[in-house]
């Protein structure tokens, strides 16, 4: 029997994956709402749309069981159409069309117009940064460029998303603009890669330039980097990054590894002894800078000797903040030709060393800010704590500051400094200075 409908004609945007996704669920949603449509994200409606990621093995078997979820409650008459989005979709429209036949329609990464039109809307050009953010309303996403040019062997990204695309910096100005004026106080830049910035459109690498537009920006306190390519990288950011206060002494730089063998097998472009020359001039550049990277493991033919070079090299270098991920084995990558060799629960278990590893780091790291002072950002009130991010936190990822909200009350977005008083593994307990 038919269940009775709901929320008609409401559409439901669900987001799986990075947080380039999240960027593209808000245009896609800024656009349905100046096309004066009822949205909304992740909560009931009739109609859903799911942004899929399809980067990674987890990530795709999360995204398919996402679309089997809704397609069964559209068979039970819960919601009236499922439309499918995002990398997943670009990456495999052909076997999910096939293998899921109920989804309404599928639509590849670059197809917002048409998906705008199965939806009654128009693609509405005049739009610059037009987004309903998802996000806490103090700090929002800030995608720069689109696609990668780089040839990663393990990476199937730039098969879901193209080749690299930068925005221009006035599209990029207004569009912060428009965040500040709706009280965006942090901006955080992401891109596939960023520091590639500008080579398509300024035939150079114009990161900083871009830095020193931003900073201009009234009602912007911190801007933060995220996924800057080691190989190229623009070392003009670190001055604009030492010199301007806006722009967080922070920085994620996606390492992958350190052996020769297995960077040489990646198509990295760099090797050992040039990954540390260029972590040692950031870190002279800008001496309190928190850098985090990403590590694979488990990649095809990564040998004990190359995994414990890994290991002595994490103890060595003592990054600020660290993931660590599984390899996967990505059809139509580079490094699908080559044998998956190193069994799953292998790959697991170098995982959980190397965290252990970061685990110790982060807390001799962070035993080393108590009776320290920092000025931090409230992000939102969790049971008796406010809960708050330094400039060398971004959110979701890194460490973050607990306050006891008992005796102090304390504003969403608001800055304030603090005394840390206590440090756990990957959290700081604080006091406010007044």
């Amino acid at each position: 029997m038919r269940t009775k409908k709901v929320n008609k004609n409401k559409i439901n945007v669900i987001t799986l994956g990075c947080s380039k996704n999240v960027y593209d669920s808000e245009v896609l949603m800024g656009q349905l709402k100046a096309n004066n449509k009822e949205v909304v994200h992740e909560e009931d409606g009739n109609i859903v749309v799911i942004n899929t990621c399809g980067f990674i093995d987890n990530a795709k078997e999360e995204s398919v069981n996402t679309i089997l979820e809704y397609v069964q409650k559209k068979n039970n008459g819960e919601v009236d159409k499922v439309f499918v989005t995002g990398c997943l979709s670009e990456r495999y429209k052909p076997d999910l069309i096939k293998e899921i036949p109920d989804v309404d329609q599928f639509f590849g990464t670059t197809e917002l117009p048409v998906l705008l039109q199965a939806l009654g809307a128009d693609y509405k050009h005049e739009l610059i940064g037009e987004r309903l953010t998802t996000t806490p309303k103090n700090y929002a996403y800030l995608k720069i460029s689109e696609g990668c040019d780089r040839p990663c062997s393990f990476c199937a990204i730039p098969l879901m998303r193209g080749k690299h695309k930068s925005k221009s910096i006035e599209e990029l100005v207004i569009e912060s603009k428009k965040l500040a004026a709706k009280g965006v106080k942090e901006l955080i830049l992401i891109a596939q890669d960023l520091t590639y910035y500008g080579l398509d459109i300024y035939k150079k690498r114009n990161l900083a330039e871009l830095l020193l537009e931003l900073v201009k920006i009234e009602g912007i306190e911190w801007i933060r980097l995220h996924y800057a390519f080691p190989t190229g990288f623009p070392m003009d950011v670190l001055d604009v990054m030492k010199n301007e206060p806006k722009v967080c002494n922070y920085l994620d730089i996606p390492l992958q590894h350190i052996s020769d063998n297995i960077l040489k097998s990646m198509r990295r472009g760099t090797t050992e002894k040039k990954t540390n020359k260029l972590l040692k001039e950031i870190k002279e550049a800008v001496p309190n800078i928190a850098i985090r990277t990403t590590l694979i493991v488990g990649y095809p033919g990564e040998s004990q000797e190359d995994f414990d070079l890994l290991k002595s090299w994490v103890k060595q270098t003592k990054f600020d903040r660290l993931g660590c991920f599984t390899y996967s084995h990505e059809e139509n990558t580079h490094a699908y030709n080559l044998i998956d060799d190193v069994p799953e629960d292998i790959k697991q278990t170098r995982v959980n060393e190397i965290m252990e590893i970061q685990s110790q780091i982060s807390w001799e790291l962070n035993q080393s800010k108590i009776g320290k002072e920092f000025k931090v950002v409230i992000d939102r009130k969790s049971g008796n704590y406010f809960i708050g991010r330094t400039e060398h936190d971004s959110p979701d990822v890194d460490n973050e500051v607990f306050i006891n909200a008992e005796n102090i009350y304390l504003k969403i977005g608001e800055y304030t400094k603090v005394k840390i008083d206590e440090a756990s593994d990957f959290d700081l307990y604080a006091t406010v200075i007044n």
